[in-house]
């Protein structure tokens, strides 16, 4: 048995910026990304390969959680497109219709959700599939325990993988984010770190506390050594701070989640998903579903 653990609000961002043709529902509201992501959880159920028995999928909703007070620079909800922001909730009934849990989460993030799923119930099944291409669930990575699986570039990435395409084993993915940035959650990283230099430099140390003040105590060489040492003595409490930023939560409160069955995907229920495909108009998606809950 494996356990699914899908970044919905990535599917939903990615599903609204397609190039797929857009869809209103009856009413007018634009639910391109709704049905989108629905597509997209149906492809997932319906492949032989997942062999999908146990699922959930985390949602940021609203898009600011505990790491917004720490940092004023965090991503928020600005920005984000009004017809994009208006299906947040309309999203999670989506899943929901599936008969698929949402987490709805909001001190914590989705990934938070993530994490903590994938911390709690490791060793209860045969592997856990961390569906997200971001980079901050790679230190979640464990073996081939638990694995990150990005669907859109068909690659699953263990352990071995992570640390060939970032340079760090799991465990220095923070401190990596926390020097080089990640500009998808708004940490802006330290001056002058690129992946490369960072990844060297967190390879050979582990973490930032071990790697030394001074250049000359360094046991790799990246270009610019110096500068890069003077640039960590000055601003090493922001570095501490963004690793903080990065660094996953894994006691995360799952709504509505009490143990690993109250995730068993049973088919989709008749009547409320077809229900809320009749509301958005839905007409081709409907017949979609292989599998009917009883």
């Amino acid at each position: 048995m494996r356990l699914h653990l899908v970044d919905g609000t990535y599917e939903l961002y990615r599903a609204h910026f397609s190039p797929r043709p857009g869809h209103a529902a009856p009413d007018g509201q634009d639910v391109k990304a709704t049905v989108g992501l629905m597509s997209s959880l149906l492809a997932l159920l319906h492949d032989a390969d997942e062999a999908v028995t146990h699922v959930a999928v985390a949602f940021d909703n609203p898009i600011r959680s505990f790491r917004n007070a720490l940092f004023d620079g965090y991503k928020s909800d600005e920005g984000v497109p009004p017809e994009l922001h208006a299906q947040f909730d309309l999203a999670e009934e989506a899943v929901r219709a599936l008969g698929v849990t949402a987490w709805s989460m909001k001190e914590q993030e989705a990934d938070d959700a993530l994490a903590t799923a994938a911390a709690r119930w490791a060793d209860t099944v045969e592997q856990v599939r961390l569906l997200t291409p971001d980079k901050d669930l790679g230190q979640c990575v464990r073996g081939s325990r638990v694995v990150q699986v990005d669907r859109r570039q068909e690659k699953v990435l263990d352990e071995d993988a992570v640390r060939a395409k970032l340079g760090v084993p799991p465990a220095s993915v923070p401190d990596l984010l926390a020097l080089m940035g990640d500009a998808a959650d708004g940490i802006p990283g330290l001056p002058g770190f690129g992946e490369k230099g960072a990844s060297a430099l967190l390879s050979a140390h582990g973490h930032l506390e071990d790697i030394p003040a001074e250049a000359s105590e360094w046991k790799v060489r990246p270009r610019g050594a110096e500068k890069l040492a003077a640039t960590l003595r000055e601003h090493r409490d922001a570095a501490l701070l963004y690793r903080r930023l990065a660094t996953l939560v894994t006691d995360a409160p799952l709504p509505g989640t009490s143990s690993l069955e109250d995730l068993a995907w049973k088919g989709v229920p008749p009547a409320v998903y077809e229900a809320f495909c009749d509301r958005l108009g839905l007409t081709t998606l409907k017949r979609r579903p292989k599998r009917w809950a009883p």
